[in-house]
């Protein structure tokens, strides 16, 4: 892979989930536009900056030997790949702190440096949580590949930041400069909530939650084919958002064992208020991670998914099929994987690939709902 030439630094990035000859690099232009532009301004050693969604830690690892920094985001993956490409590139893991995007973070700051997200909810909340966080004279820039830079974003910086100044395009990518100005304490839309009749919930969204509004339609289909009365299951919800799943699961089956594992750290905060709302106290285990990365083998008797078919803005299967190899070495012999998935992206070839017996359990127009044995 080649490097990240920047004028801070020469770096070696890899990107997370690490994957065999993988074509994507963990930088682009926009980051290096960015950092061009930071060393033109001139950057005082003492300068606190804050990185809001840096996707690998390519900006982080740039600026880490010359300023103290901050990054925060909503991705474990992006948190892992921070970690390692510090270690790869002989940094120390500490000169870096992380903060989850469910947490906030501490200024003030002298400079923001923004990848817009593609969920613009997640922009709005963290340019809310900036509210009394900037130094006097702080610099707010995002930046973005012109492909995936909405108008909107530019008009939620000027909302709560202040005037706007877009940069010229240079390779495809472009900077959104706001100038800081006094602003009314703002009031944040989010959690975001709504209800489910069957089973009879009320669930909470923070704002990078796929589907925020309301139950997405592949959850929709899998919900009334959920397994029941199977007794006391070693059961995982993986990939699990807001929770419903793994809620919806756990409230027809008292007696299971439950894990909800997701790699947004709002998502696993919603989902825990959604558990407490609906379950109390009963016990179970919430994580942000990869996936099933960290579960003990054999140590399931059932996994439940609805996998994601993108990874930012990247769209593939690459994700889903990395998650059916967990789930199957995570399994016992003779557990079970639950999906649903869209008809076109044919998992039922590439389970049979892994599992020992794929069967269809239902199916709608649109989706499939397939049961796989180990």
């Amino acid at each position: 892979m080649p490097l990240f030439s920047t004028p801070f630094a020469q770096l070696d990035l890899i990107r997370q989930p690490d994957q065999a000859n993988d074509p994507l690099q963990a930088f682009d232009a926009a980051d290096e536009y960015l950092l061009n532009h930071l060393h033109e301004q001139g950057l005082a050693a003492d300068a606190r900056i804050l990185l809001l969604n840096d996707g690998f830690g390519a900006l982080a690892c740039a600026l880490a030997p010359h300023c103290r920094v901050t990054s925060s985001g909503d991705s474990f993956l992006g948190a892992l790949a921070l970690q390692k490409n510090l270690a790869r590139n002989d940094l120390p893991a500490n000169s870096v702190p992380f903060v989850p995007a469910s947490a906030p973070f501490e200024g003030p700051f002298d400079w923001v440096l923004i990848r817009v997200p593609k969920t613009l909810a997640l922009l709005e909340e963290q340019l809310i949580r900036l509210h009394g966080q900037l130094a006097p004279g702080a610099r707010v820039v995002a930046a973005g590949m012109i492909k995936h830079l909405p108008r909107a974003a530019g008009e939620l910086l000027e909302q709560y930041i202040g005037p706007l100044q877009a940069s010229l395009a240079v390779k495809k990518a472009r900077l959104l400069l706001a100038t800081p100005e006094a602003r009314p304490t703002p009031v944040s839309p989010y959690p975001t909530r709504y209800r489910l009749d069957k089973p009879a919930l009320e669930l909470a969204n923070h704002a990078n939650v796929f589907c925020r509004e309301g139950l997405d339609i592949g959850t929709r289909a899998f919900l009334p084919h959920l397994p029941k009365a199977l007794g006391a299951l070693r059961v995982a919800d993986l990939g699990c958002g807001n929770g419903v799943l793994g809620i919806a699961y756990a409230l027809s089956n008292p007696q299971a064992q439950l894990t909800l594992v997701d790699e947004s750290f709002m998502a696993v905060q919603s989902a825990q208020e959604n558990w407490q709302a609906a379950l109390g106290e009963r016990s179970v285990s919430i994580r942000a991670g990869d996936g099933l990365a960290e579960q003990a083998a054999d140590s399931l008797d059932l996994v439940l998914c609805n996998p994601p078919f993108h990874q930012q803005q990247v769209v593939g299967d690459f994700l889903a099929w990395r998650m059916f190899q967990q789930a199957r070495a995570a399994l016992v012999t003779g557990g079970e994987l639950w999906i649903v998935g869209n008809r076109h992206l044919g998992y039922h070839a590439k389970l049979k690939r892994l599992f020992r017996g794929v069967e269809q359990v239902a199916a709608t127009p649109k989706f499939v709902i397939l049961r796989a044995s180990k």
